[in-house]
């Protein structure tokens, strides 16, 4: 088990709120791709024995490896790609649902998406990634809230 710096917000919905925020700064999509890439590199360190085909997250071109910890009064991810882009995408779900309860996490819909424009300048590959990893997150807190 790592630390983890999430939640930053006190609420997803604060989470999701500084995203739009934060994103609308930035006046084109270069240099919001390039402040994802200066977000994915705040990733908390992710241990080595963790990156196992156990760990690995499917549905993603690059290599994305997820663990949850928690129980349904707390969930905590700890993620980590291979990609820069993909772990400035990672960082921001973890920011909105990392460190949350599990109802809040069922309950919070990943607005920032469109808000901030994110699925129109994604590649195909890259949105079936994102859906893999909301996913995942989605199948965890339904399953710690039934449990």
């Amino acid at each position: 088990m790592t630390d983890s710096p999430f939640p930053i917000e006190p609420t997803a919905a604060a989470a999701q709120a500084a995203i739009a925020e934060e994103f609308a700064f930035f006046g084109d999509w270069s240099e919001r791709y390039q402040y994802l890439i200066d977000l994915g590199r705040k990733l908390p360190p992710f241990p080595e024995q963790w990156k196992t085909e156990e760990h690995r997250l499917h549905g993603c071109q690059s290599l994305v490896w997820i663990v949850a910890e928690g129980d349904a009064g707390r969930l905590v991810f700890h993620a980590a790609s291979d990609s820069a882009i993909v772990s400035g995408l990672v960082y921001l779900a973890l920011r909105v649902y990392s460190g949350r309860s599990a109802a809040e996490i069922l309950a919070t819909s990943p607005d920032y998406i469109a808000t901030i424009g994110l699925g129109k300048h994604l590649s195909p590959t890259r949105s079936n990634g994102l859906a893999a990893l909301l996913a995942f997150i989605r199948e965890r807190a339904q399953a710690a809230a039934t449990a």
